[in-house]
Order: structure tokens, then sequence, then C-alpha cells
């Protein structure tokens, strides 16, 4: 797909996302945390990296509470360079976390770097074939092609459901969950 009309779904979906009232944003914010809880219990996942919402992004403090009170390792990304893959470390909610160079809340230096066994990958939109829209910096296309590839479970507002081609490097997610009526 062209870059500029890439650029320009982005941007489209990121208004939308931006547009959303707050009280729409909290039901649709439970309702895919409830979905992410569901998937994480029915899957057995031990150790899960999630992400700490930025530009309106779903907001899943409430799963990853539940997720933590059942002995669910949780983590967060840290980017080290921006042409590096992310690195994930510990994190339980309610810990201090600082602003990275980025404006991303994150954990300490002091918290242990883990490899998770599936991450939480927020998506600005995604297509039928599960292929991902982000922000454009290819972290998560980068940590997903490493050697130890965990489940990708992407999570995304249902209008984000769009047409585009993948390019080469994008990698794609293993299941996305939304606020859609199912």
């Amino acid at each position: 797909m062209d870059r500029q009309l890439k650029n320009a779904l982005r941007a489209d979906l990121l208004a939308r996302r931006k547009a959303l009232d707050a009280h729409g944003k909290a039901v649709s914010d439970e309702l895919i945390g409830r979905r992410v809880l569901a998937w994480c219990l029915a899957h057995g996942i031990a150790s899960i990296g999630g992400y700490h919402p930025i530009r309106k992004e779903p907001d899943l403090l409430a799963a990853y509470n539940a997720l933590a009170a059942r002995g669910v390792h949780l983590s967060l990304p840290i980017v080290t360079n921006k042409d590096s893959p992310l690195e994930f470390r510990r994190w339980l909610p309610g810990e201090a976390l600082s602003k990275d160079a980025l404006g991303t809340l994150v954990p300490g230096e002091e918290a242990p770097v883990v490899q998770p066994q599936a991450l939480l990958v927020p998506c600005v939109g995604f297509n039928a074939a599960g292929m991902r829209l982000g922000y454009g910096g290819g972290f998560y296309d980068r940590t997903l092609a490493g050697p130890h590839r965990p489940l990708a479970v992407g999570v995304c507002y249902a209008f984000g459901l769009v047409e585009f081609a993948a390019e080469r490097h994008d990698m794609p997610l293993d299941l996305v969950l939304t606020d859609a009526i199912e």
C-alpha cells in the first residue's frame, strides 16, 4: 500500500479515536478488558506484555488488575533504540512509572527484563487478515519478527477494522480483540 494512503488511513482512525466520548470509551474499554481477561484465562497465559495507553488507546487497567490478582505476570514495553525490538520489563499495577523520551509511562530501570508468553498489541487499525496498522515506528513488527515470538493479541476499537495491504516488514497478529458486539 502506498505510504501516503496508509498515513491518511492512520490519521482518520486516530481522529475517530480522539472523538470518542468519555462514556462510550469507558464502556468499550471495559468490554475489551473482559475479552482480554477471558482469553488469557482460557489459554493459560502465565505472563503477558501489556501497554500503558497513549493517544486514547483502550485502557486495560481493570484487566491488568484482574490478571495480576490471578497470578499472571505483567510487563510493559520499553523503547531501547528507535531501530530495535521492544524490551519488556516486569510491572505490577500500582507500581511507579516514569515517562520515557517519547512520553510513554514505563517501569524503572530496576525492573527485570522478561520474555512474555503473549503481548497485548495496541492497534490504530487492523485488517481482516490480522495485520496491524500502528503509529508507523515498526517497534512491534521488529519485536514479533524476533527469534522468540510471543503470541500477539491485537487490541483495537471495532471501527479500526479497515482494508489495507500489508507491507513486507509487517508481522501478523494471532488474534484481535475489539469492542464489537458479537
